[in-house]
């Protein structure tokens, strides 16, 4: 079968590999749609945390069952299925209190072990969502948009709460969705005016703003004289990430959503003055992926116009680069696996 490695970084490569065997309590899947995410991007450009080379990508999947044996979960050959790609050890502290997101061993697909970018891959039937109701770009999409909707329900936004989500790619779109979906009063923040767009049109946010300038005083604008009691930083941006403390309001919570490789740095008396609430959110749990497969199911969200540019699987490495050129305006690249 045909598979796309990454070498190092800015090299993919088109290999061989044998189709893998049935193994017990693991199913046969053939990859019909791969997403192209910010890991992925990251990872060609060497800047992916947790990462080693070579590395076949992709984690953001959707096939179908080829083969499966007896299990508990009552999926079939045949059935359309979307992938939880964070393998955890089911053992360590995380896993035996119900957080499987940031297991201690966690092997997370296309990051620590080989993904899904070919043609059939190998999963653990716990491991798989009977997606029959979804498009096969649908079922791609639901990885992604979990990881949002698992940072949601860490801060778990009530409707009277007011919410700025910086960063209008597709995870802080994610957090955006989960968010108007929760009730809360949502705004987004990003440099780029197509995004920002596309952020009242897909997402249904009340208002954007652009990062610069006094932002707190545009967010004062925009919330009455208050500023947001939550705040998202989706942008994997050092200084994005250090600016945050200061848009969140008195008693307000911070979430820490994208990943950057430094360290963080903020000034601790505003910090504490604010007695702010600070939390990281990593991956995503089964819950999450059932949030979002519901969303797309009852129509919220619309995974056509979600995914931007499409590609057949044999083109990706020829398509690769243009997806890092931002103006392209790429808000979800797919791969099609015929």
């Amino acid at each position: 079968m045909k598979a796309i490695r990454c070498d190092n970084p800015g090299v993919l490569m088109l290999i061989e590999q044998e189709k893998p065997v049935l193994q017990e309590g693991h199913a046969i899947v053939r990859v019909k749609r791969i997403g192209i995410c910010g890991t992925d991007l990251h990872a060609y450009r060497g800047r992916q945390p947790f990462f080693t080379y070579p590395r076949i990508l992709g984690h953001e999947l959707s096939g179908v069952i080829e083969e499966i044996g007896e299990n508990d979960s009552g999926l079939r050959v045949g059935d359309k299925v979307c992938i939880i790609p964070y393998l955890h050890c089911g053992e360590c502290q995380a896993c035996r209190r119900g957080k499987t997101n940031c297991c201690e061993n966690i092997q997370v697909m296309g990051v620590h072990t080989d993904g899904g970018m070919k043609e059939w891959i190998s999963v653990p039937v716990s491991h798989l969502l009977q997606a029959n109701g979804l498009s096969f770009e649908g079922a791609a999409i639901v990885e992604c948009l979990s990881i949002g909707a698992h940072a949601v329900r860490r801060a778990n936004p009530e409707p009277q709460d007011k919410v700025l989500v910086i960063g209008a790619g597709p995870i802080g779109l994610g957090v955006m969705m989960a968010a108007v979906r929760k009730g809360a009063t949502v705004a987004a923040m990003d440099m780029v005016e197509h995004r920002l767009d596309f952020c009242r049109r897909w997402a249904g946010v009340e208002s954007v703003l652009t990062g610069d300038g006094d932002v707190e005083g545009k967010l004062r604008n925009l919330f009455g004289g208050e500023l947001p009691d939550i705040v998202f930083d989706a942008t994997g941006n050092k200084a994005s990430m250090e600016r945050v403390f200061h848009y969140a309001s008195h008693r307000g919570t911070v979430v820490y959503v994208g990943l950057v490789r430094d360290d963080i740095t903020f000034h601790d008396p505003l910090f504490h003055a604010k007695e702010l609430t600070l939390h990281a959110s990593r991956n995503a749990t089964r819950e999450d992926f059932e949030f979002v497969m519901k969303a797309i199911e009852d129509g919220v969200v619309d995974a056509d116009e979600f995914v931007t540019h499409r590609v057949a699987f044999e083109r990706v490495i020829d398509e690769f680069e243009s997806w890092l050129n931002p103006a392209n305006n790429v808000i979800k690249a797919m791969a099609v696996v015929e």
